[in-house]
């Protein structure tokens, strides 16, 4: 089976959290010990967020900017996709050697193509980076919204994407029964200009950028590892509701309804849709790919979503 793993939440970074090399580190290591039964009889990409990875580099951007010159967001989203790669590359060969599995391991620099004409580019949405009073965004020269009360953060564009450019390369390697890590933080977002690639300043939700992947690449299985054990209705509400199995045409009517926020769920179930639907339309291997499915979970219960016992499963 070919399985697209897209880390996110309390895979990386925990709640309430101070952003160390320390705290990421345990994390990734915990997320490798559980991931690498999946590994051993499987063909793996790992997918991964970059927050809050890629807001401290801004950070640390506007503040040693007097010293250094700074660098467009773009190129920070390489930074990160060098950053967390590392750790997880090197803390899953560890794991791979500790359960005598024989695997390469790649981690690649992943660019996301994305359209210029996309409409995210006239309202940017995304927040990202630090806070900041009333009083500090005067100076600023980069767009800002109400984040809550006096609070204010920077907001970029976060397009969808169109295609991951390096997509052949990571499904050669894969077919060559390398685990690929790719596609850090949705991927380095970029738009083909006077038919050159040009690096754009922006995000790429890392659910639909893995989703896209994974359609790229034949993928038989999503399997996305957020902060939570499973899909919610009236999420956080004393008549929350856990949902096991979820189809499509019940996502569709749920997102519609508002049951499932941009800034939380949302773009895991558009990720989910996107990737069950494209392949049906296509007019070969129809019946090949009713198998075909996306998991959502924590990391904490990934064992016993795999055995069925927890997470959410959604189908065709």
């Amino acid at each position: 089976m070919k399985i697209i793993i897209a880390l996110g939440g309390n895979a990386l970074v925990r709640k309430n959290e101070k952003e160390t090399y320390s705290n990421l580190l345990k994390n990734i290591q915990k997320t490798c010990s559980k991931v690498v039964k999946l590994i051993k009889n499987n063909k793996v990409v790992i997918t991964h967020g970059n927050c809050p990875e890629v807001g401290n580099l801004l950070l640390q951007n506007e503040i040693a900017s007097k010293f250094v010159p700074e660098m467009p967001l773009h190129v920070l989203d390489a930074e990160t996709e060098g950053l967390i790669g590392y750790i997880l590359q090197k803390e899953l060969a560890n794991e791979l050697t500790k359960n005598n599995i024989k695997k390469h391991i790649a981690t690649l620099i992943t660019q996301t193509l994305v359209s210029k004409k996309d409409k995210a580019f006239q309202n940017p949405t995304k927040f990202i980076g630090r806070f900041y009073t009333e009083k500090e965004i005067k100076n600023l020269n980069f767009k800002v919204k109400k984040y809550s009360n006096n609070n204010y953060r920077r907001v970029v564009p976060s397009p969808k994407p169109i295609k991951i450019i390096e997509s052949e390369t990571i499904n050669r390697l894969v077919e060559k029964n390398y685990v690929v890590i790719a596609n850090g933080g949705g991927g380095i977002p970029v738009i083909f200009e006077n038919k050159k690639l040009k690096g754009v300043e922006c995000v790429v939700d890392k659910d639909l950028s893995s989703s896209c992947l994974g359609n790229q690449i034949n993928a038989d299985l999503l399997l996305i590892l957020t902060d939570v054990d499973k899909v919610y209705l009236n999420y956080r509400t004393k008549n929350q509701i856990g949902l096991n199995k979820l189809n499509i045409n019940d996502a569709k009517k749920y997102l519609d309804d508002g049951q499932f926020p941009d800034g939380s769920m949302g773009p895991k179930i558009r990720a989910s849709i996107n990737f069950l639907e494209a392949f049906w339309k296509k007019p070969s291997g129809k019946n090949a790919l009713k198998k075909r499915k996306v998991i959502i979970t924590d990391i904490e219960n990934l064992e016993k979503t795999l055995k069925g016992k927890k997470g959410t499963i959604i189908t065709r």
